[in-house]
């Protein structure tokens, strides 16, 4: 669609955001390259791929992240360090003066939607000061209304050259995320990371759907040519994305899905993918990718002269990402849709190296790890991480994103497993041999052959032997797999390290779940680990 004329808003208005410059709607991606390239946002690689540097926000602002604290949520909110309150007050405040700081200037304005089941599908309006974050919008939210709107569900204003007054504002810095359930509105300033605004949604969508009975999940789902669907819980860096784009299975999302009555369905249109030293040989899909016109890549060194892209180098960011539409993947799944899953594969990326490569999970087992969610950050993921991988523990797998108490999602999982004979497995694809500094990654050559042995069917009827410290069945061989490498006690040059070591993630794994024990049934506690 062409430009807007002033004076008409495409539902503007009703949100207050009046006396603007010209509104840009629903531009498509070629539209919206030019006004890029004429803002000089970014540049365009020699392959069609569009470039952008994010600023001095290179990941999430975890710690930038408020709430509103307001009747009709607060007593459904998981309040804490996560979900951290800011008042209606404070909130209003900072949205006048975003309005006032957009008046004359010229708007991008997406209509889109999250959700690809109609039942549960949310109307978004993302209203943005650049192009290219109007471009990632488009590829990470499904498509909408593209003649003139009804009102959405949920807006998102996005303004990255605008900022807060922590003092005045009750904000941790001048970058601000900010959500609103009462107005329907997400505010984010101060940062130029897109990622923040496909995280929003995702907040919001945690605290609807399980409201009812949908099941929100941090994770990557992909089908079988059987039919057979898998679901990939992780964090970033864990492999949810490289895993579950898979030549030989057909891609439904990689990152952000839903898990009705229906069965799981996508709740994004596109991928965010991390592109940091990646493959062409290891990861073709997202690689081709990285090489197609209309993909936005975030903070990927690209030669100003010859506009060759250097996906090794992390000068910028050890965080740098591709923003692409799904139909880029070319055995991804239309419909954004699958049946209930077969498999649900939890990925771990362990610094500790203790962790074995696969394990089975019985149901009670699959609640404690679904809840401990524990894995490393990875590099880059977050303002203010270093180099070195991070030991963390982050329930569901995406505690920054769980709006609810985690014990509604733990019970919505467990109801679902048992209701659907779900395999449950664990899969690590951290450290082997002994932990970040001595031992080495996972070679990735080595999980695929794990997944496919899961997903093949392979390993549930392979014999298994007990870990004695986390109780984990682990399977005796694996097609693909040097044995040596299943047990990871094998793998470490002194035994008597690997113990102290393994004993020291289960105390951290045992003192994480004192804060949910009072939540949860006894078996479910004593399928975690023993630390003596």
């Amino acid at each position: 669609m062409a430009t807007v004329k002033k004076g008409e808003d495409y539902g503007l208005h009703a949100s207050g955001i009046v006396g603007v410059g010209a509104v840009y709607h629903n531009l498509s991606a070629a539209a919206l390259y030019e006004h890029v390239t004429r803002k000089e946002e970014g540049l365009i690689s020699n392959r069609g791929a569009l470039v952008v540097n994010t600023g001095r926000h290179t990941g999430r602002s975890a710690n930038d992240k408020f709430i509103v604290k307001e009747p009709s949520s607060q007593d459904k909110i998981w309040w804490g360090k996560v979900n951290r309150p800011i008042s209606q007050v404070k909130f209003n405040s900072l949205l006048a003066r975003m309005k006032a700081y957009m008046q004359g200037r010229d708007l991008y304005v997406q209509d889109r939607s999250a959700g690809a089941n109609p039942k549960y599908q949310m109307r978004i309006r993302v209203i943005t000061e650049y192009a290219w974050h109007s471009i990632f919008a488009r590829h990470l939210f499904l498509p909408g209304n593209d003649s003139r709107p009804s009102a959405p569900d949920f807006t998102i204003i996005c303004l990255p050259n605008f900022t807060a007054n922590p003092a005045q504002d009750d904000t941790n810095s001048e970058t601000f995320i900010l959500l609103d359930f009462s107005q329907k509105l997400v505010l984010i300033g101060g940062t130029g990371y897109a990622g923040e605004m496909k995280k929003s949604v995702f907040t919001v969508l945690n605290y609807l759907l399980p409201q009812k009975s949908v099941m929100a999940m941090h994770c990557s789902a992909n089908i079988g040519k059987k039919g057979d669907t898998a679901i990939f819980f992780g964090l970033s860096g864990t492999g949810k994305t490289t895993l579950s784009a898979d030549p030989m299975r057909s891609l439904i999302g990689d990152d952000e899905h839903g898990w009705s009555d229906d069965g799981v369905f996508n709740f994004e249109g596109g991928c965010y993918a991390k592109v940091i030293r990646l493959s062409p040989e290891a990861e073709p899909e997202i690689y081709a990718c990285t090489q197609t016109f209309g993909t936005v890549l975030e903070n990927v060194v690209i030669d100003e002269n010859t506009r060759e892209l250097d996906l090794n180098s992390d000068t910028l960011t050890e965080n740098t990402r591709a923003a692409y539409a799904l139909s880029c993947i070319p055995n991804s799944v239309p419909t954004g849709r699958g049946d209930h899953p077969k498999n649900i594969i939890m990925l771990t990326c362990d610094a500790f190296g203790v962790m074995p490569p696969v394990a089975r999970l019985s149901p009670e087992q699959a609640m404690y790890h679904f809840i401990s969610g524990y894995t490393a950050k990875v590099a880059g993921t977050e303002k203010g991480l270093g180099k070195e991988p991070e030991a963390t523990f982050s329930t569901c797998f995406g505690a920054p994103f769980m709006a609810l108490h985690p014990s509604v999602y733990a019970n919505l999982l467990r109801d679902k497993i048992s209701r659907h004979n779900v395999d449950c497995w664990l899969v690590n694809t951290g450290w082997t041999g002994g932990p970040y500094g001595v031992g080495s990654r996972m070679k990735i050559q080595f999980t695929r052959a794990i997944i496919n042995a899961i997903l093949g069917g392979t390993l549930a009827t392979t014999t298994s032997s007990q870990d004695p410290i986390f109780g984990l069945q682990i399977p005796s061989s694996c097609p693909g797999v040097p044995p040596e490498v299943l047990i990871p006690r094998n793998t470490w040059k002194d035994a008597a390290a690997f113990d102290a070591k393994a004993r020291e993630l289960a105390h951290r794994f045992i003192r994480n779940f004192e804060q949910y024990a009072p939540a949860v049934e006894p078996q479910v506690i004593a399928a975690g680990p023993r630390a003596s």
